[in-house]
């Protein structure tokens, strides 16, 4: 793993449009990005046509190909992939769920959004995405926590740092997102 502090530097670089600092950067990122996208794709069906490496790439185009993002530093850029690879899956289910004219694509929820008494069970992809949009709605902060825990891979110390709040508050409102989420996405009441 890279030095927090040279990724860092080259954000700042690439924040500065140093044309360079984008092929610098990448070396020291690509594991860690990768080791996100196997964590999204693990939780996908077996039959996902996207693989972690394709993941790997769009995202990274789109990170560093924005044009005066003002990076703060690694858990900044990290929170952002997150969200980018969020979306980039999301556009995926999109686009072949328009393709088959299915459900969409499913994807298990780990242990951290478990279902206590059904643990592995599939949720529609372009469901949770639902979910956490009208979570953002009236919550910002817990959708944020859930999308950088659950699609991004952080801890409750990398989520508080990049959110600028305390470990003991991210606890506390991660157990009510995953609450909220439990009754939004697999509540008796819904159908699949």
């Amino acid at each position: 793993m890279a030095e927090p502090t040279d990724v860092t530097i080259l954000l700042e670089r690439i924040s500065e449009g140093d044309g360079k600092a984008p092929e610098e950067l990448l070396p020291l990122v690509y594991g860690e990005l990768r080791r996100l996208a196997h964590s999204y794709l693990k939780n996908e069906r077996s039959d996902h046509t996207l693989q972690a490496t394709a993941l790997v790439h769009e995202a990274y185009l789109r990170l560093v190909d924005w044009e005066k993002v003002s990076w703060q530093n690694r858990a900044h850029f990290f929170a952002v992939a997150a969200q980018v690879m969020r979306r980039i899956l999301v556009d995926h289910a999109r686009e072949k769920r328009a393709q088959k004219r299915d459900f969409g694509q499913k994807m298990s929820l780990d242990e951290a959004i478990s279902f206590p008494s059904k643990k592995g069970r599939e949720v529609d992809l372009l469901g949770l995405d639902d979910a956490l949009e009208k979570l953002a709605a009236f919550d910002p902060v817990q959708s944020r926590i859930v999308e950088l825990r659950f699609f991004g891979g952080l801890t409750i110390e990398e989520t508080a740092h990049s959110l600028k709040i305390s470990p003991a508050t991210v606890k506390r409102e991660w157990t009510v997102a995953k609450t909220w989420l439990h009754r939004e996405i697999g509540g008796p009441n819904r159908s699949d």
